[in-house]
């Protein structure tokens, strides 16, 4: 019996002495007088790149290389991410892929037959931000003439 007071007894010492540790180092860190400069940039580095994301990277559509390798980066990197699981980031890569396509329509088809109809939903969902930005006005009529349903950005500015 005194052998699991004494435990007890040394658990709650232990317990107090890291609350006391932890208090301590926050309240250093908090009193450094570059700790709200240092916090405002971190969290205004993360701001900018999650708006950073997407169509910000397009390469020179003049240069026919560079958009070949885009092209390619992204179509392998969106099918990489889609295989892992994670479909958002998958979409996006294949969202900036369909941007420099010469040939969308069948590019779309093709995703069609390949993708699950939920990705395949949210990659149709992202189209209209690459309409708006790159005036794909080919791709606008194609994605209203074979997905009926699917509203562009436009139609959502108008509010029809």
């Amino acid at each position: 019996m005194m052998g699991g007071k004494s435990s007890t007894i040394a658990a709650g010492v232990c317990g107090a002495l890291f609350v006391g540790y932890c208090i301590y180092f926050d309240r250093k860190r908090r009193s450094d007088p570059n700790f709200k400069n240092r916090l405002r940039e971190r969290r205004r580095n993360q701001a900018a790149a999650k708006q950073g994301t997407g169509l910000s990277k397009l390469p020179d559509l003049k240069d026919a290389e560079a958009v070949q390798k885009f092209f390619l980066e992204e179509i392998q990197l969106g099918e990489e991410l889609l295989a892992q699981g994670d479909y958002e980031n998958g979409v996006e890569h294949l969202t900036n892929a369909i941007a420099v396509c010469g040939q969308p329509q069948q590019l779309l088809q093709v995703l069609q037959q390949t993708l699950p109809p939920p990705v395949f939903q949210m990659l149709l969902t992202k189209l209209p931000t690459i309409s708006q930005v790159q005036s794909f006005s080919p791709l606008q009529g194609h994605l209203r003439h074979s997905y009926p349903g699917l509203r562009t950005v436009s139609a959502y500015n108008q509010g029809s």
